[in-house]
């Protein structure tokens, strides 16, 4: 019986790992491309703007590798994932220093959070990292592995909800669909914080939520999508109205935030 359980542990730790490897590089080839655009229109002012671009598809080959193989997962990821978490961090601080910058600084935050860098951005790149980091240390209790994915969930999506603000902020919320992930951000935040200390939220409101969460960003992907083929050329200017159009992957970064907090809910913990 003991090596039947054994058994059943490397099978369901490795289809974690390998669910985590690939969320860890879908996120990060997403966040990276919007970064890609929104640098872009920054001209690439500094050279830093060029590292989360070339790090993002690092990432998601390391990630991908981690599917196949237990020893890129353990080796390779972690090492990907550390450079991304250390980036993120550092676009955080630039992103803050040029939030100061602009002509009023923090005199007026609203203003100049609105017009200037998308502040949380970076981080939200960062928190792709930090699942990657994960994949490799499935031999941490559950329950605490648990803790750490509902916590990713609640960091993820309070970022990914942040930028959806400012972002229909600027549009000066044309559609009454705008607001749901702002709302469903909130909610998703909240319930993962709760799942953090609560089994029971983990196992039922975690997942009803999540779910939510996916479908939100799917709607918002086809809202986006749509944008784009409406601006002026449609598709036949497919780089140019991609690039001043919605952010076209912003809604599938909050979909990756319910896709982790489902997985979050589906581990087992101690009540």
């Amino acid at each position: 019986m003991r090596d039947v359980a054994e058994a059943d542990e490397e099978v369901r730790e490795g289809h974690l790992q390998r669910s985590l490897s690939l969320i860890a590089g879908l996120s990060s080839i997403l966040s990276g491309a919007e970064v890609l655009y929104e640098h872009y229109r920054g001209s690439y002012g500094h050279r830093i703007m060029y590292s989360p671009v070339l790090l993002s598809p690092l990432l998601l080959g390391a990630g991908v590798a981690g599917v196949f193989s237990r020893r890129a997962a353990r080796r390779l990821l972690p090492a990907v994932s550390i450079l991304v978490l250390a980036d993120g961090v550092t676009g955080f601080g630039f992103h803050v220093r040029g939030i100061c910058r602009k002509p009023g600084g923090w005199r007026l935050p609203v203003a100049n959070i609105i017009m200037g860098p998308p502040i949380f951005a970076p981080l939200l790149f960062g928190v792709s990292g930090y699942v990657g980091l994960l994949a490799p240390i499935l031999r941490i209790r559950e329950g605490r592995y648990q803790k750490h994915l509902a916590a990713a969930t609640a960091a993820s999506s309070l970022f990914s909800g942040f930028e959806a603000l400012y972002s229909h902020y600027k549009n000066n919320f044309r559609y009454p669909m705008q607001w749901t992930p702002i709302a469903l951000s909130g909610l998703l935040t909240g319930v993962a914080l709760a799942a953090v200390g609560s089994p029971r939220v983990a196992r039922t409101w975690l997942p009803a939520v999540s779910l939510l969460a996916m479908a939100d960003g799917g709607i918002g992907f086809y809202y986006h999508a749509r944008g784009v083929m409406r601006r002026p050329g449609g598709l036949s200017r497919p780089f140019y109205n991609v690039m001043y159009g919605p952010p076209i992957f912003a809604p599938l970064l909050f979909a990756a935030c319910g896709f982790l907090g489902g997985l979050a809910s589906l581990l087992r913990r101690e009540a």
